[in-house]
């Protein structure tokens, strides 16, 4: 049985990667879902993974500014990033990267809410990236004023009390 060409949607992946870059395309297969699933490919959510990474990187600077601060990270910033920690360690080793992609969308909205531009935070964030996206990560890695590859940085620590949310207790 003959297939008409309307039913293939073929798109080069040298053409992505020349629009949005080798990460993007890297993050946007993880995202697509589970591994072992099939999935259809559609280009549309190509553009929102380049938005996450524009913002993604805009933590990092202030306008054209690199921006990073020593500034001590607040209570609520260390939640955000253990809970990521968290979540990433348990996805890789089930390899649901797919809600891990989510869970950083999530994390780095929650940042930028929160004009995070501090070292105590970033720095982890950039090696929790790294699998994902590791052209930005380096890049990233290198501004922060590391001489060796982000590939031998230490994964960060998880660690559950600072992830943990408030217990609320309400009478009845």
């Amino acid at each position: 049985e003959k297939m008409s060409k309307s039913m293939y949607n073929v798109v080069n992946p040298d053409l992505i990667c020349e629009t949005y870059g080798a990460d993007t395309l890297r993050l946007y297969e993880m995202f697509l879902g589970p591994v072992e699933q099939s999935k259809p490919w559609d280009t549309n959510g190509i553009d929102g993974v380049n938005r996450f990474l524009k913002k993604f990187w805009r933590l990092f600077f202030n306008g054209d500014d690199f921006a990073v601060t020593d500034e001590k990270a607040s209570a609520e910033e260390l939640k955000a990033l253990h809970k990521l920690i968290g979540k990433e360690e348990g996805d890789i080793e089930t390899f649901s990267f797919n809600t891990t992609v989510s869970s950083f969308m999530i994390t780095v909205n929650d940042l930028t809410a929160m004009k995070c531009h501090k070292r105590e935070i970033l720095e982890p964030l950039t090696i929790l990236i790294s699998p994902f996206c590791p052209h930005i990560a380096e890049e990233l890695w290198e501004m922060l004023g590391h001489n060796e590859t982000i590939t031998y940085a230490h994964f960060p620590d998880f660690i559950p009390s600072l992830a943990a949310d408030d217990d609320i207790t309400y009478p009845v």
